[in-house]
């Protein structure tokens, strides 16, 4: 692994280590460029406040202190700003007009309630019901449709224990319009690591039998996970039992 795109630090409210002690790291384990991707601050219209991502009013403190570190580490790693942001229709264009203020690089789309959170459900469960999936696809490739999101974090994070033939259909949807909009799917080292449903073997299955692309992320936790070689050498292997390749770096789609 020589660039990762998605990591986390305390500013999301569940992980561990100053966006600092990453950078570290990842100089250390090798990487040339690291992407930081704090879960997205969304101004919900009807005051819902999430207890897993920061607030709309720590945009600039979290945007100032990646700024530091990309001038204070020039030379030895770029360092890109970024959030892990879940499509939300009601709410997107309030969202995306708060981080536009800002410094902004590139947008990951890890969609962990399908709706709008506060009148959605949670993804990153099993469920043996079709609508569920087939809500969690539109969602993923209307968010695709937008041209703001340079990849698809965990795309494999609904575990369907229905029909085997639906569920092939409504992932191949998915690697369609991942094609379709150029927007690669990621094989997640958390996932991974943690022993979760996903990465799911079944899922990527069927991605083979596609032209999507695939790259592999940590989703740094903490700092020793930064571009962990270890763990992205296993994704790596995982991805070859596929026939799948992972992108090694990725052009960032500017979402502004």
């Amino acid at each position: 692994m020589i660039a990762n795109y998605h990591t986390h630090s305390y500013h999301c409210r569940h992980a561990s280590g100053k966006p600092e002690d990453y950078v570290v790291n990842a100089i250390r384990n090798g990487l040339e460029e690291l992407g930081f991707s704090d879960h997205v601050p969304y101004p919900f219209s009807n005051g819902h406040r999430s207890g897993f991502r920061m607030d709309v009013e720590e945009t600039g403190t979290y945007v100032n202190e990646i700024l530091e570190l990309r001038e204070k580490y020039s030379g030895k790693i770029r360092i890109f700003i970024g959030y892990e942001a879940e499509y939300y229709p009601k709410e997107f264009e309030a969202m995306l007009s708060n981080i536009r203020c800002f410094t902004l690089d590139y947008l990951i789309c890890g969609q962990h309630f399908t709706h709008n959170e506060y009148d959605g459900t949670y993804n990153s469960a099993v469920t043996d019901d079709p609508a569920r999936v087939t809500q969690f696809v539109d969602q993923v490739t209307e968010a695709m449709s937008t041209g703001v999101y340079t990849y698809i974090a965990h795309p494999d994070m609904l575990c369907f224990t229905g029909d085997k033939s639906f569920y092939e259909e409504e992932v191949l949807r998915m690697c369609e319009a991942s094609v379709k909009y150029d927007v690669p799917l990621e094989y997640n080292c958390l996932g991974m690591e943690g022993h979760r449903h996903y990465p799911s073997d079944r899922f990527w299955q069927i991605v083979s039998k596609t032209a999507a692309k695939a790259v592999i992320g940590s989703d740094a936790h903490a700092p020793d996970r930064a571009g962990d070689q270890q763990s992205a050498n296993m994704a790596a292997a995982n991805l070859a039992r596929f026939g799948i390749v992972p992108l090694t770096k990725l052009e960032l789609r500017d979402p502004r």
